[in-house]
């Protein structure tokens, strides 16, 4: 049996985009599931094990992509920018419409 794609969602604070993504993908019986926050406020805090863990990881803004790379350099060449703002509540219905729409393209 194959592996599993390991994925990481990372947002600013681990509260509403990447608990979102996380909840939306986590059913699905080819993917392992995470997420993370590059803030000490708020939910799971994104660490380097974690990065190192991903097979790929997906960012909400360029700005996290940058914290991943000063984390774990080299994981540049793993992280997926999807553009999302922090405007959106966790299970608002424009943004998991956006997660579907930009992350499902690099899935297995």
């Amino acid at each position: 049996m194959q592996r599993k794609m390991r994925v990481l969602f990372v947002c600013f604070a681990n509260v509403d985009r990447s608990p979102t993504a996380e909840e939306m993908f986590k059913g699905r019986p080819d993917l392992d599931v995470t997420s993370a926050g590059i803030s000490a406020v708020g939910g799971r805090q994104l660490t380097g094990d974690l990065v190192g863990w991903a097979d790929k990881i997906f960012v909400m803004e360029a700005e996290q992509a940058d914290y991943v790379e000063a984390l774990v350099p080299g994981a540049r060449a793993k992280t997926i920018v999807l553009d999302i703002p922090d405007i959106y509540r966790r299970n608002h219905p424009k943004l998991r419409a956006l997660l579907e729409e930009r992350v499902t393209p690099y899935l297995p």
